[in-house]
């Protein structure tokens, strides 16, 4: 599967912002979906992550605050980000985790966050 993020952007702390991934290529239905995020200076983490079966995990640092969603009949998986706070910021990348096809990114989507 093939990802595009999208959605990214500069926002004020207590601000929100939604991020969109758009998945083409087949078996999405198939596929774990996350978000994960790297902030500058630091490693990849997971910020949130979506079962096709609709069971979700988010890190302890955003729940609460972020909700994570998927649309298998659109190809797209979305993170609703509300409360942002200046430590979310970084660059976000879609991943898609598929047991035969394997693992895929997207190109990452830059949020910023001031405060």
């Amino acid at each position: 599967v093939q990802l595009q993020a999208s959605g990214g952007g500069l926002v004020q702390a207590g601000g929100s912002l939604r991020l969109s991934c758009q998945a083409s290529g087949s078996s999405f239905g198939g596929y774990f979906m996350s978000w994960y995020r790297q902030a500058p200076g630091k490693q990849r983490e997971l910020v949130a992550g979506i079962f096709n079966g609709g069971h979700i995990n988010y890190t302890d640092s955003v729940k609460g605050r972020f909700t994570i969603s998927r649309d298998n009949t659109k190809k797209t998986i979305a993170l609703q980000m509300n409360s942002l706070k200046p430590e979310d910021t970084g660059v976000y990348y879609c991943n898609g985790k598929h047991a035969r096809y394997g693992n895929s990114w997207g190109q990452g989507t830059l949020v910023t966050v001031s405060s």
